[in-house]
C-alpha cells in the first residue's frame, strides 16, 4: 500500500509521500513514489503514485524517456504548455499502460490499477493540483478542494480536515502532513517512513525544496509522540458522560 498527499497554499504546493510498497514479516521493499522535472524559468512538475508497482515504475518510465530523447519526446510533459494538457498526457498514458498490461494473460484490470497526484507550474499559469483516475480522468484542486490524497486515506484525513489553512507556512504545512502520516503509519504497517517531501514556492518556475525525513529523524519523533501526548489530553480536557439512570 502508498499514502501520498498534495496540499494546495497559497504560497505554493506542497508534497509528501511514503515509501513502502510491502509489508511483512519478511517481505518489506521500499520504492520511490514521488518524481520531480523542471525546466528552470519554465516549469516545475511533480507526480507521486500509488497502485500497482509494474503499472506506476512504466508510466514513469516512458516519461523520463520522453523527457530526455529528443526524437521521443512528442508528447513531452517538458514541452506541454499548460498543466492542463500535462494532465491530460499523464492520464492518457497511465490508460493506455493499464490497458496493455491487462490484455496480457488473465484480464483484470483492477489487478493493474494505479492513481496519481501531478502538481506543479507551467509559465504564466497558476499552480495546479490534479488527481488522476485509472480510466485517465482527472479533477483539479481548488481552494474549496485543497488537497488529494492516494493510497492508504482514511487515517490521515481527518487531521487534514480539522487543520488545514491555506494560509499557513510552508513549515505549518510539513508539520500537518507529518501528522497526518503518522497517525495512518501508526495505523496501517503497509505505510512506512522515510518520506520524501517536495516545497513547491508558487512562481519560481523551478523545484523547490526536496529532501527525505528518514525513520530516525528527530523531529519526526517529536511530533509523533507529542500528537499522541496532546491527544490524551484533548480526550482528558472532554467532558464527563454520565450515565443514564437504570
Amino acid at each position: 500500500m502508498t499514502y501520498c498527499v498534495g496540499l494546495m497554499l497559497k504560497r505554493g504546493l506542497v508534497f509528501m509521500s511514503d515509501t513502502r510498497t510491502n509489508s511483512g514479516v519478511d517481505n518489506i521493499s521500499t520504492f520511490r513514489k514521488m518524481f520531480t522535472w523542471e525546466v528552470p524559468g519554465e516549469r516545475s512538475i511533480t507526480l507521486m503514485t500509488a497502485g500497482n508497482l509494474a503499472t506506476t515504475q512504466s508510466v514513469i518510465s516512458l516519461l523520463e524517456e520522453r523527457s530526455k530523447e529528443p526524437s521521443e519526446r512528442n508528447p513531452s510533459i517538458l514541452e506541454a504548455p499548460s498543466m492542463f494538457q500535462v494532465a491530460t498526457m499523464v492520464g492518457n498514458l497511465l490508460k493506455d499502460v493499464i490497458s496493455t498490461h491487462a490484455e496480457v494473460g488473465q484480464r483484470a484490470d483492477a489487478a493493474f490499477n494505479a492513481t496519481i497526484i501531478l502538481g506543479g507550474q507551467i509559465g504564466d499559469g497558476a499552480p495546479c493540483l490534479f488527481l488522476i483516475y485509472p480510466e485517465g480522468n482527472y479533477i483539479e484542486a481548488s481552494f474549496d478542494t485543497p488537497y488529494f490524497q492516494i493510497g492508504e486515506t482514511k487515517y490521515g484525513r481527518p487531521i487534514l480536515v480539522r487543520a488545514y489553512d491555506p494560509d499557513m507556512s510552508f513549515e505549518d504545512a510539513v508539520k500537518l502532513l507529518l501528522v497526518s502520516f503518522d497517525s495512518t503509519i501508526k495505523a496501517n504497517l503497509s505505510v512506512s517512513l522515510p518520506l520524501d517531501v517536495h516545497i513547491y514556492e508558487a512562481g519560481s518556475l523551478k523545484n523547490g525544496r526536496v529532501f527525505r525525513i528518514a525513520p530516525d529523524d528527530p523531529y519526526y519523533e517529536s511530533v509523533s509522540s507529542g500528537w499522541g501526548i496532546a491527544l490524551r489530553d484533548a480526550f482528558g480536557k472532554l467532558p464527563e458522560f454520565v450515565l443514564p439512570p437504570e
